[in-house]
């Protein structure tokens, strides 16, 4: 099951929304965040402020916004023969973006933002990708496939809690025991 997108405006709103977003993007490569602005955004984009504040309100929702897509997965995650293998493979890939600086403050942006959407959307992501892996494994035919539930649960939910709250402990080693507790045989399920 590919990853599916957002549904997102088309035609000029669309544009508009990219090249926002691009803008900010770019500018955030130069700039730091205290010196971002909406007017430098606005003309960086070539749109009016007004269009920025009208659309997003405030510069802290619109970075949110750029910070939930770049949460949003691209492709779906390599195939390493085993679901365990392509946990593992997507959770050390996942980490080391996430406890970069930009990872961070993407993760920061989004809890921080005033719009529930935007954590939503982020949830829908991690459940695509997780149901992604565990239709692979059952299509492979391994044993004993854990539920998406029992996937999020087991997985994405102490990654999530670990790159927030104690960003040291976001390891490949943990995410090697949270994949194993998660695909572990129990009558729980």
């Amino acid at each position: 099951m590919p990853i599916k997108e957002a549904v997102r405006p088309g035609g000029r709103s669309a544009r508009v929304q990219e090249a926002v977003h691009q803008a900010v993007r770019e500018l955030q490569a130069v700039k730091s965040r205290d010196e971002l602005t909406v007017p430098q955004v606005a003309e960086h984009a070539g749109v009016t402020p007004s269009t920025i504040y009208r659309r997003w309100g405030n510069l802290a929702e619109l970075v949110a916004d750029v910070s939930v897509e770049r949460m949003r997965p691209d492709d779906d995650p390599v195939d390493t023969g085993t679901l365990a293998g392509d946990l593992q493979a997507w959770g050390e890939q996942y980490l080391e973006e996430m406890t970069s600086v930009p990872g961070q403050r993407a993760l920061n942006d989004v809890m921080a933002s005033a719009d529930n959407g935007r954590r939503e959307r982020c949830c829908r992501y991690s459940e695509s990708l997780m149901a992604t892996l565990r239709e692979r494994a059952l299509s492979r035919g391994e044993a004993a496939v854990p539920s998406l539930d029992r996937l999020v649960d087991g997985v994405v939910a102490p990654m999530t809690y670990r790159l927030l709250y104690d960003r040291e402990s976001a390891t490949a080693a943990n995410l090697r025991r949270w994949i194993a507790r998660a695909l572990a045989v129990e009558d729980v399920d």
